[in-house]
């Protein structure tokens, strides 16, 4: 089991760019695939990236590729989505999650409590 807590989210102005962080407990940090995701109001959870166990693979929703990037430290047991060129569509709730085995994609297991990330116009 591991239990996952976001943080770095925050109010920015359209263009402008936010580092979400991802700290998780535990010492098998690395065993897990690692998920990005986000929820807008009135709207349905929606993938936003991946990224494979050892870091050497990642996946990205088509409308955030070339803005964000995934990352993860494992010796920190910290993943991160960096945000860059942020648009006002991008405002949501997002959270971390995790998941066995080395597919990017299907469903993930474990959630954090999410972070608030607002882009103003």
């Amino acid at each position: 089991q591991v239990q996952l807590v976001e943080s770095g989210g925050g109010l920015v102005q359209a263009g402008g760019s936010l580092r979400l962080s991802c700290a998780a407990s535990g010492r098998t940090f690395s065993s897990y695939t690692m998920g990005w995701f986000r929820q807008a109001p009135g709207k349905e959870r929606e993938f936003v990236a991946a990224i494979s166990r050892d870091g050497g693979s990642t996946y990205y929703k088509d409308s955030v590729k070339g803005r964000f990037t995934i990352a993860r430290h494992n010796a920190k047991n910290t993943l991160y989505l960096q945000m860059n060129s942020l648009k006002p569509e991008d405002t949501a709730v997002y959270y971390c999650a995790a998941k066995a085995g080395v597919l990017l994609l299907g469903a993930y297991t474990y959630w954090g409590q999410g972070t608030q990330v607002t882009v103003s116009s």
